[in-house]
């Protein structure tokens, strides 16, 4: 008895589920269905395609509230933060000049079909240099609620730079600007060698000197910002000024 069990052929799990298969749809379905699945994803990542390079109406997407994140949800003054922190920009996804990565399409994909709804109006965080702005490093993708509140769909890219906050600080806005040219030119006065031009420098050519190195520095970026059109990052967060 046991040598005839020893003697049945072992069942091949995968020849079982061909079996199965056939039962329930002819072979030459299968492909026919399969197209039509893909034509239909297809077609669908291509619309959502279309809507991130689209320039749209100011609309609100009607999300479902009791299947959303609350760790991705950021109010604008959230957002605004970042970008003047980091000198970032806030604005409209059409403007990212390089091609959108597969993964966005796919969590829009999922965000769309969760919440039974088409989003739209998609607004992007990015450096200026990867934004195909008008003339005048760490992507986030984000879609409107309204009232001033933003779901984060994806981020992509590489990270910025660690000390990219404390380089852009000085430029953060006015305030910070002329403090940092004051503190500069403090330093400068110091290590400015007075001994080599005067015999005995003192307190009033340290002060002459600070002034007029102030002067000077404040007056060469008040220059260069005004040549090139650059503004401090809390008037720029938000610009589609490229040169801004």
């Amino acid at each position: 008895m046991g040598n005839n069990f020893g003697m049945l052929q072992k069942t091949n799990i995968a020849r079982q589920l061909a079996k199965s298969r056939k039962k329930r749809v002819p072979i030459e379905s299968i492909m026919n269905e399969v197209e039509s699945i893909f034509a239909k994803n297809q077609s669908h990542r291509n619309q959502i395609q279309e809507n991130l390079i689209k320039k749209g109406p100011e609309i609100a997407n009607n999300f479902q509230n009791e299947k959303l994140d609350p760790d991705k949800i950021y109010h604008l003054n959230d957002i605004k933060r970042l970008c003047v922190n980091f000198r970032l920009r806030f604005v409209d996804a059409h403007y990212f000049k390089k091609e959108f990565p597969a993964e966005a399409i796919t969590k829009i994909r999922v965000l769309e079909r969760e919440h039974g709804i088409e989003l739209k109006n998609f607004k992007l965080v990015a450096p200026a240099k990867l934004l195909k702005l008008e003339n005048a490093d760490d992507p986030l993708l984000f879609a409107p609620m309204g009232n001033d509140y933003f779901y984060l769909v994806h981020q992509w890219g590489n990270d910025l730079h660690p000390l990219r906050k404390l380089l852009m600080w000085p430029f953060r806005d006015l305030d910070n600007l002329v403090f940092a040219v004051f503190i500069f030119s403090i330093i400068i006065t110091f290590l400015t060698p007075l001994h080599f031009i005067i015999d005995e420098p003192g307190v009033r050519e340290r002060i002459i000197l600070f002034m007029f190195v102030f002067n000077w520095t404040g007056g060469m970026i008040l220059l260069i910002g005004i040549g090139k059109g650059k503004n401090v990052n809390s008037e720029i967060w938000n610009s589609k000024y490229y040169n801004a």
